[in-house]
């Protein structure tokens, strides 16, 4: 396949020693400086402290936005402040992140208290998340486990029956317009639809639910009795369902007096604003053309995880979005490091891993439309259980 895609910035492949043979996941670990594992909850209560801060001067002003004397002033303000409390309500959804790895701090229920929390305030079901997040890191990269933008293979869109809606779908799936409204909806629905419905996961992503045939049609992870959980976890996904019943309820009250279209402003708007970063974030560090995927027989968590990508996102990346875009590929393979290590701990492993190290440096907007667009099927397994990307349109005739 070839490397390198007129209308998607390629991967820079660092050259490094190290075979492929000599890299296991005890070999990478030792590159690390030992206090790159240390987790500080006075640390990470700092960065959630400035975060509330950012949030709570961001909703004060915009309170002010109504005695702007032009509607066109209020209009960019409440622009400008939708997208600046999506930024910093992205980096509490990260702060939440790093509750549901362990690696805010040192304290299981702390961190399981905190991820609640703040993860309820952005109406996300904590646990139900943490729980499927787990088997997509312990699963990334397998073709039938991850739970994650897990793509469908040629013979199983040769497998879908044609209809009107498929027949339609051939002729206008290469017009632009046809890529951005998709792109819109994957955007905007996207956390929504992978929420309610599992959408995007693995064929055998479940977990063993016996012979309950009605459990496979309940893939909700607000659903505490449904497919993706297993009995013993049901307290947990209600526990959940509830922070978000609180928020829920709050929002409501706070629209009794306020009004509803203010609630919208300060509140709804922002909310896809951080699930378009989530979403964007998420889809562009686990699908690039040249990362493949594999099969039972090929899979190992070591290839899983270093088929991520790190990107560089610039200042809001770094210091709003806490580095989760920069530095991704060794959140994969050391999930436990805090994100205030995991420049040094990336710098570490870098030269050991080599050209098995893939940083993509070009415009973050412009990959997550041009691969969009690219990358919709993988082939079916080659002869070592590789799954690589079958380009679309013109990207299919270069690859040839």
């Amino acid at each position: 396949m070839s490397s390198t895609i007129e209308t998607v910035q390629p991967v820079i492949q660092l050259k490094g020693a190290a075979e492929s043979k000599d890299i296991s996941y005890g070999a990478i670990r030792e590159k690390i400086p030992a206090h790159c594992f240390e987790r500080s909850a006075l640390k990470s209560f700092a960065y959630l402290f400035r975060d509330i801060v950012y949030a709570s001067v961001l909703v004060w002003l915009a309170l002010q936005i109504d005695y702007l004397p032009s509607p066109f002033l209020r209009a960019g303000a409440w622009i400008l402040y939708g997208f600046f409390q999506g930024c910093v309500g992205t980096g509490m959804w990260i702060i939440g992140h790093e509750c549901g790895h362990g690696s805010f701090s040192q304290y299981p229920r702390l961190n399981d208290f905190v991820g609640w929390a703040v993860h309820s305030l952005l109406m996300v079901p904590f646990h139900s998340w943490k729980i499927t997040h787990a088997r997509h890191h312990r699963y990334h990269g397998h073709i039938d486990k991850d739970t994650v933008f897990v793509p469908p293979t040629e013979s199983e869109a040769k497998e879908q029956k044609p209809s009107l809606y498929t027949k339609f779908i051939e002729l206008v799936e290469e017009t632009p317009l046809y890529h951005a409204v998709t792109l819109l909806g994957h955007q905007l629905f996207g956390w929504q639809l992978y929420m309610l419905f599992n959408v995007s996961a693995g064929n055998k992503s479940l977990p063993p639910k016996g012979t309950d045939g009605v459990q496979k049609f309940r893939n909700s992870h607000l659903d505490p009795l449904g497919s993706l959980f297993t009995g013993q976890q049901a307290h947990l996904i209600a526990f959940s369902d509830l922070g978000l019943l609180i928020v829920g309820g709050t929002l409501y009250y706070l629209s009794t007096f306020m009004g509803s279209w203010k609630i919208a402003l300060l509140y709804a708007v922002p909310y896809f604003w951080v699930h378009h970063w989530l979403v964007a974030i998420t889809y562009l560090h686990h699908t690039h053309p040249d990362v493949p995927h594999y099969d039972e027989n090929a899979w190992t968590f070591v290839k899983g995880a270093l088929g991520t990508v790190d990107r560089r996102f610039g200042f809001i990346g770094r210091h709003f979005f806490h580095e989760i875009i920069d530095y991704h590929v060794i959140h994969h393979l050391f999930p436990k490091i805090p994100f205030y290590h995991a420049e040094e701990a990336t710098n570490a492993i870098v030269p050991f891993l080599g050209d098995k190290y893939r940083i993509e440096e070009g415009s973050f907007l412009k990959s997550l439309a041009t691969t969009f667009t690219t990358c919709k099927v993988v082939t079916d397994p080659d002869s070592e259980g590789v799954l690589h990307w079958k380009l679309s349109g013109a990207n299919e005739k270069k690859q040839k």
